[in-house]
């Protein structure tokens, strides 16, 4: 059951279909038919929480006034990576504030877009880490489908407006898919870069995961002391620690997959 809320806007869909069915976050405008069944539960407890009262509340009166709400599908996340497939969960803050860039997934950009700063320094480590090439273009679109959930903690911003939607009622949300994260499933790691990202730790059973911290990959913090993201080697500990366990690797580098499905196409040629 969810709360009544007329779309002002249906270019914004929470889960990635446009939909004429009023619900909580219509103004994100999405319907549920696309979220993986093991998310319905959490998304619907929020939409009839006081939190997401106040959530649809905070967007109708940002809509009315006009205000551009990025990205188009705010729960992508979650409709691209179960529950039950989730092995990595790398969590970011809020989403690109610039016009097309935010695509519902952490630090991902749409493919043809310019790549931002923090991003890049997340291709330079993957590249030193792991001797992979860069990357063409910043979509994680790849990462998402292999069951690293890219969750930033808020999951909308306004038009040139970074942090204009934080303490609005997102993160209640995206507390309670990390502890379900946390408390169900395959042990996981989760990857915290930043200061904020670290204020989650108290949600994640350090018994059951591997927990990697590392500054924030911005050029303002990415070098920094203590805990320098340049370096810090996250990609190769996941993976070690993925097939430590008998579980496939993380192939973090697109080329790998577009190379894998040339390969099967000409063996079907």
């Amino acid at each position: 059951m969810s709360l009544d809320l007329t779309p002002v806007q249906a270019v914004l869909d929470l889960d990635g279909a446009t939909s004429a069915t009023p619900n909580l976050l219509a103004g994100v405008g999405e319907t549920d038919a696309a979220l993986p069944p093991g998310w319905v539960p959490i998304v619907e407890a929020f939409r009839v929480s006081t939190e997401g009262a106040r959530l649809q509340a905070f967007l109708q009166q940002r809509r009315a006034a006009g205000a551009v709400i990025y990205p188009p599908q705010p729960l992508r996340a979650l409709t691209l990576t179960a529950p039950e497939a989730v092995r990595v969960v790398i969590l970011g803050q809020d989403p690109y504030h610039g016009p097309g860039q935010a695509e519902g997934l952490a630090f991902s950009v749409a493919r043809g877009m310019k790549l931002p700063p923090s991003l890049r320094n997340i291709f330079k480590e993957l590249q030193r880490d792991l001797d992979l090439p860069m990357p063409t273009h910043g979509s994680l679109v790849h990462w998402a489908e292999q069951g690293v959930l890219l969750l930033n903690t808020c999951l909308s911003v306004e038009d040139g407006q970074p942090a204009s939607h934080a303490g609005q009622g997102w993160e209640a949300l995206t507390d309670a898919v990390i502890q379900h994260c946390s408390q169900t499933g395959v042990p996981k790691v989760f990857l915290l870069w930043g200061a904020h990202a670290q204020k989650k730790a108290a949600l994640i059973d350090i018994h059951r995961h591997a927990v990697l911290s590392a500054n924030h990959p911005s050029p303002l913090s990415a070098s920094r002391g203590p805990l320098p993201f340049l370096g810090c080697g996250h990609f190769g500990q996941v993976n070690q620690w993925l097939l430590s366990r008998n579980a496939a690797a993380i192939r973090w580098s697109s080329h790998e997959i577009e190379n894998k499905m040339v390969k099967v196409e000409k063996t079907m040629a």
